[in-house]
């Protein structure tokens, strides 16, 4: 692994949930770490976790000055793989959810995900080896209301990963797209007032990517979610599979805060 992807992997989105299981799977297979996340405090913790010489950088990817301190952090590294994980969920009707919201969801889930792959996929094309895992979801598969600003992003980076790989598997570099279902992590026990069937667990999740990486351009985490995805992408008409994702979000409810 350090051979193919190393010596230092980027996780985005570091703190807590899929992030964090990244953290530990990739150091575990003896990849330096530069973990980026928003709040200090629970990035430090697992750092602490971690062995030495891990880098953590306290930063908002969804703003130019947060993306400035991790060009800074990584400058000289050889950053040889990434994992875009860092993500905003607004929930809620669409029509009075203040735009403030839906601006950031869309420049931290698309925006910083381009960022990342313009500033470091280059340098792996060049030297023929590296990956890049861009986290997705279910959601983005059709129109889910509720969330609709936010699988409308996550469509965006299936698709990217998708096109990504396809350009950059003859240069040696592995693009995929893991595309998520339910999964038990601190922002899905907020939002939900009971987990789903088939919801899976951070390390689950991570582990299905990291065997995925080097295959096709998607994994789907979990036989059910495979199952769900299946159907509600290729078998259900439109509306139904719309319809099907408007009565399993009814539940949903804003993040405390």
């Amino acid at each position: 692994m350090r051979e193919r992807y190393g010596p230092w992997a980027l996780v985005a989105g570091a703190s807590e949930g899929i992030g964090a299981a990244f953290a530990r799977a990739l150091a575990t297979r003896g990849l330096d770490l530069v973990l980026v996340a928003r709040r200090p405090e629970p990035l430090a913790a697992l750092a602490a976790t971690l062995p030495a010489g891990t880098t953590t950088v306290a930063a908002d990817l969804a703003t130019a000055e947060g993306l400035d301190a991790v060009a800074g952090a990584t400058a000289g590294k050889d950053i040889g793989l990434v994992v875009a994980n860092a993500a905003y969920s607004p929930i809620g009707p669409f029509v009075g959810t203040d735009p403030a919201q839906t601006a950031r969801a869309l420049a931290l889930n698309c925006g910083a995900a381009l960022w990342l792959a313009h500033r470091y996929l280059p340098a792996m094309a060049a030297r023929g080896r590296g990956g890049l895992i861009l986290m997705s979801s279910l959601a983005g598969q059709q129109g889910s209301p509720g969330i609709a600003a936010y699988a409308a992003t996550k469509a965006f980076g299936t698709i990217l990963a998708e096109g990504l790989w396809a350009e950059l598997r003859p240069r040696g570099v592995d693009v995929l797209a893991c595309v998520a279902g339910a999964v038990a992590t601190p922002g899905l026990a907020a939002s939900k007032s009971r987990p789903a069937p088939g919801t899976r667990t951070p390390e689950e999740v991570v582990e299905a990517a990291l065997r995925g990486l080097g295959g096709g351009p998607r994994v789907v985490p979990g036989a059910l979610m495979r199952v769900s995805s299946v159907l509600m992408s290729r078998l259900l008409p439109r509306r139904t599979a719309i319809a099907t994702i408007a009565r399993a979000s009814r539940d949903l409810s804003p993040p405390p805060g």
